[in-house]
C-alpha cells in the first residue's frame, strides 16, 4: 500500500471536544416549545390479563395532562416485534411491557402520577425459561408467533438450510446447517470432546438510557422523531409500520448516541410518536435505568452442546452443535449468525449445527455487539482447548493446524473471502505472555480465537467544496464509534487537504444520503466506498478546473495542502476554494464543485482476532483476578490506529465482563437486578491492562484495504477467560458468568 499523508496515523475524533466539555446534544437535551413529558407504566408480571386501569388519582395530580392506554393509541394494530409495540391491550406478555403512559408538564410530575396509576391484573401462568418452553405444555403464542424480523440471520446467509416449526410451538424456528456426516465422523474419530455450556442473558449496559422526543407535523399524519439511534432509516421504517404512516411522513433526527452496542434501533420511538400525534404536541420520554433494563432488548441466554472429533494428529474430523437460543417474546434471528461463526472458525468436512430459537414470557432479546457469537465461541473454544489437552498438543498450534483460510466454508456453507486468522495466530505465537506461560503457580493463560463476517450494504455520500476551501461531506450514517472521523480522513487524503478542513454534515432521513445502520461492523466498508467515490469525483472536478486555468495537462495537476498546483512549477497554484468560487460564478461554466458518491460492494471484509488473558485464581477462595489481556486483530488497514485500538480494547473489556461478571437474574419470568447497583459489571480496577496488537492484511473489498473492526474484539474474551481458569486450576467452567462459589465447588471436587 502506498504511503498516505493522513490515513494510518493516530488522530483525535472530530466530536471529542463537544463530548468532553458536555456541549454535545443528546436526546434528553432536546427542548421544544410546548413540550410535555411522558412516563411509561410497565407490567409487573410476565403474563397477565389487564382487568382495569384506574387513572383517577393520577389525573387529579397537578400538571398531569393525560393517561393513555392501548385503547387510546393502538388502533387495533398487533405488534409483530418489540420495535412496533405500542402499549399492551387486554393482556401483558412480559414483565416490563409498557401498559400505559402518563403525560405531565414535568418529568417529576409524570413520574409521581405514574406511581399512582392503579392497574388490576389477573395473573396467568407463564413460560419462564427455555427449558420450560421446549416442553410445549404451555404456549406463549397459541395461534403461532407473529412474523419476526429475521434480518440479523440473513446478513450472512443465515437463512440457508432454515426450517420453521411446522405447528404451533414455543420453538419458533428450528434450523439445521449441515455438510458431510458429522455423526458418522464422530463414531470413527480418534478423540471426541462432548460438553454442554450455558450463559446468562446480558444487557448492553450503555451509559445513556433510551430517549425519544417526538413532534407532530404541520398536518395530521406527520411526525418528527429526535432519537438516540444507531440507524435512522430503520427507525423510520419501524415507526411508519407501527403507526400505519407513509415513510415520507416520518422524519428522523438522529442525535448524539451515548452508547448503543446494537440495542438502539427503535424501541420507544413508535410509542412516543403515537403519544405526540394523539396529543398534538411535542413529547419527550427518557427512561430511568430500571425502566431501560426492564423493557429493552438484551442479549439472549443460550445453551450449547458441542461434540468435537479429531484424528490422532489433531485434525478436526467432526463438529456437531446443538444450540438453544432463548429469545423472549419475539424471535430475533440469532441462529444464522451463530451457525456462520461456530461452524466457520475451523476447517472441517463434517459439520452439523442444529439451532432452536424459542420464545418465552420474557422481554424480547435483540442485538448486542456480535450477536450470539461470544456465547457460541465460549462453547467452541472451550471445547477446542479441551481437545488440545486430550491430545497433549499446544493449544495455539492445534488452532493453527485447523484454522480456516480464504475459500474455506463458514458454518452456513458460504466460502470466506480473504481473511487473516493465521496471520493473527503467527503474531500471537511470538507474544511474551504466551511464550512465558506456566511459570507462576496459581496463574493461567488462556487463548481463544474470534471473528465476525461483517455486514455490508449500499451507501451514498455527497462531497462539496465551499468557496472558503472547506470540504463538506453529507452523510446519512450515525456515528457511534468515531467512524465519521475516518470518513474525514478519506476525504482529506483524496483531496489533498488537512483533516481540519473537512466537515461532516449529519443528514436526517429527509436530507441525508442513504446509509446503513451503525451495526454489524458495516459502516466503514460500506460508507467508506461512497465517501471515496464522491471525493474522487470532486478531485477530478478540481483538477479539470485547475488544468483550464493554468493551460496545463490534467496529469500535471496535483492537489496538496488545499491547493491545486502544477507539478514542478513554483508559483502556479490556486486554492481549491478559489476554484470552487470561479466554477459556481462563471456563466455557462461547470457549476458548483459537488458530487454524489455511491458504493455497493459485493462481498464483506471479515475481521478475525486472537485473544489471550492471564489470570490468577486464589486457591482458597476461587476469586479470579485478570492480570493481563491481549487482543491481536487483523484490521486490514487501520485508517486511524487510535480509534482501532479503542475498539479493540473496549470490545475485549466487554468480552471479559461477559465471562466474569455480567448476567441478568430472573425469578421466574421477572428480572430481579434491573439497575446498575445489582447488575454487576467491572469497574476500572476490575479490568487488567489490555494490549491492542494491530495486524494489517489488506482486504480487497474495504476502502484502502480496511476491514471491519467493531465486532471481533468482543467475540473471544469470555472463552479466553474460561481457558485461563482451566490453565490455572485444572477445572473447566461451563457456565457464564463464572461464579466464584461455583468455581470453588469445582475446585474442591477436582482431584488435581
Amino acid at each position: 500500500m502506498k504511503e498516505t499523508n493522513h490515513l494510518g496515523k493516530r488522530r483525535k475524533i472530530i466530536d471529542g471536544f463537544e463530548k468532553v466539555t458536555g456541549s454535545a446534544q443528546y436526546t434528553a437535551d432536546v427542548s421544544l416549545a410546548g413540550m410535555v413529558h411522558a412516563r411509561p407504566v410497565l407490567s409487573l408480571y410476565p403474563h397477565a390479563r389487564i382487568s382495569t386501569i384506574d387513572a383517577e388519582a393520577a389525573l387529579a395530580m397537578p400538571g398531569v395532562i393525560a393517561v393513555l392506554t392501548g385503547h387510546d393509541l393502538n388502533r387495533g394494530r398487533a405488534a409483530p416485534s418489540r420495535s412496533r409495540m405500542i402499549l399492551a391491550e387486554g393482556e401483558v406478555m412480559f414483565a416490563g411491557q409498557p401498559v400505559a403512559v402518563v403525560v405531565a408538564d414535568s418529568e417529576a410530575r409524570a413520574a409521581d402520577a405514574a406511581a399512582l396509576l392503579d392497574i388490576d391484573y389477573e395473573v396467568l401462568e407463564s413460560v419462564d425459561d427455555a427449558e420450560q418452553a421446549m416442553t410445549d405444555d404451555l404456549l406463549v403464542w397459541p395461534h403461532g408467533a407473529p412474523s419476526a424480523d429475521g434480518s440479523m440471520a440473513s446478513l450472512h446467509g443465515g437463512e440457508a438450510g432454515g426450517q420453521e416449526a411446522q405447528k404451533a410451538s414455543n420453538i419458533d424456528q428450528q434450523r439445521v446447517f449441515e455438510r458431510g456426516d458429522a455423526r458418522a465422523a464422530l463414531e470413527s474419530a480418534h478423540v471426541v470432546i462432548d460438553r454442554h455450556y450455558s450463559n446468562a442473558w446480558v444487557h448492553q449496559a450503555y451509559l445513556e438510557p433510551h430517549a425519544v422526543v417526538a413532534q407532530p407535523g404541520v398536518r395530521p399524519g406527520q411526525v418528527t422523531v429526535y432519537t438516540s439511534t444507531q440507524g435512522q432509516y430503520t427507525v423510520r421504517s419501524e415507526v411508519a409500520g407501527a403507526l400505519g404512516l407513509r415513510e415520507r411522513d416520518v422524519r428522523i433526527e438522529p442525535m448524539t448516541v451515548g452508547g448503543g452496542f446494537g440495542a438502539k434501533y427503535g424501541i420507544l420511538d413508535a410509542l412516543v410518536a403515537a403519544v405526540a400525534m394523539h396529543l398534538r404536541r411535542p413529547v419527550r420520554m427518557v427512561l430511568s435505568r430500571s425502566e431501560d433494563m426492564l423493557t429493552t432488548m438484551p442479549a439472549p441466554g443460550i445453551t450449547t452442546h458441542v461434540r468435537l472429533g479429531a484424528d490422532a494428529a489433531g485434525k478436526l474430523t467432526a463438529l456437531d452443535v446443538r444450540a438453544v437460543i432463548e429469545n423472549g417474546l419475539f424471535s430475533f434471528g440469532h441462529a444464522g449468525i451463530i451457525a456462520t461463526v461456530i461452524g466457520g472458525m475451523y476447517r472441517c468436512e463434517n459439520v452439523r449445527i442444529e439451532t432452536f430459537e424459542v420464545v418465552t414470557h420474557r422481554a424480547p432479546t435483540g442485538a448486542y455487539r456480535a450477536p450470539g457469537v461470544p456465547q457460541a465461541l465460549f462453547a467452541l473454544e472451550s471445547s477446542i482447548d479441551e481437545l488440545s489437552r486430550q491430545l497433549q498438543q499446544d493449544p495455539l498450534e492445534l488452532r493453527y493446524l485447523n484454522a480456516v483460510e480464504t475459500g474455506d466454508l463458514t458454518g452456513t456453507g458460504q466460502p470466506w473471502p480473504d481473511i487473516g486468522l493465521k496471520a493473527c495466530l503467527d503474531r500471537a505465537r511470538q507474544h511474551p505472555i504466551w511464550r512465558s506461560r506456566g511459570q507462576v503457580p496459581g496463574e493461567g493463560v488462556g487463548l481463544a480465537i474470534g471473528g465476525w463476517p461483517g455486514a455490508f450494504s449500499p451507501a451514498g455520500a455527497v462531497c462539496r467544496v465551499d468557496t472558503d476551501g472547506t470540504v463538506r461531506l453529507h452523510v446519512g450514517s450515525v456515528d457511534i464509534s468515531g467512524v465519521h472521523s475516518s470518513m474525514v480522513l478519506i476525504a482529506a487524503e483524496t483531496l489533498g487537504v488537512e483533516p481540519e478542513a473537512v466537515e461532516i454534515v449529519q443528514g436526517t432521513t429527509d436530507s441525508g444520503p442513504y446509509a446503513p445502520g451503525s451495526g454489524g461492523s458495516q459502516v466503514t466498508i460500506s460508507l467508506g466506498g461512497a465517501v471515496l467515490d464522491a471525493s474522487e469525483q470532486v478531485r477530478d472536478q478540481l483538477v479539470d478546473l485547475a488544468a483550464v486555468q493554468f493551460e496545463a495537462h490534467r496529469e500535471d495537476i496535483e492537489l496538496v495542502g488545499g491547493q491545486a498546483r502544477v507539478k514542478g512549477v513554483p508559483g502556479m497554484s490556486v486554492g481549491i476554494g478559489q476554484l470552487a468560487q470561479r466554477a459556481q460564478r462563471q456563466a455557462g461554466g461547470p457549476g458548483p464543485v459537488v458530487a454524489e458518491g455511491r458504493a455497493a460492494i459485493k462481498a464483506g471484509a471479515p475481521g478475525f482476532i486472537v485473544q489471550f488473558v492471564r489470570v490468577h485464581v486464589d486457591p482458597d477462595t476461587a476469586l479470579v483476578t485478570p492480570l493481563e489481556a491481549v487482543a491481536i486483530q487483523d484490521v486490514g488497514f487501520a485508517l486511524n490506529p487510535m480509534l482501532v485500538e479503542g475498539q479493540m480494547q473496549g470490545g475485549m473489556a466487554q468480552g471479559l465482563s461477559i465471562g466474569l461478571y455480567e448476567g441478568l437474574a430472573f425469578s421466574g419470568g421477572t428480572l430481579t437486578n434491573p439497575n446498575f447497583l445489582e447488575y454487576v459489571f467491572p469497574r476500572a480496577d476490575n479490568l487488567p491492562p489490555i494490549e491492542a496488537v494491530i495486524v494489517e492484511q489488506p482486504s480487497a473489498n474495504g476502502p484502502f484495504g480496511a476491514r471491519i473492526v467493531g465486532e471481533p474484539p468482543i467475540t473471544a474474551g469470555a472463552a479466553a477467560v474460561a481457558n485461563a481458569i482451566r490453565d490455572a486450576t485444572g477445572v473447566r467452567v461451563t457456565q457464564l458468568p463464572v461464579a466464584t462459589e461455583a468455581l470453588w465447588r469445582l475446585m474442591q471436587a477436582s482431584p488435581n
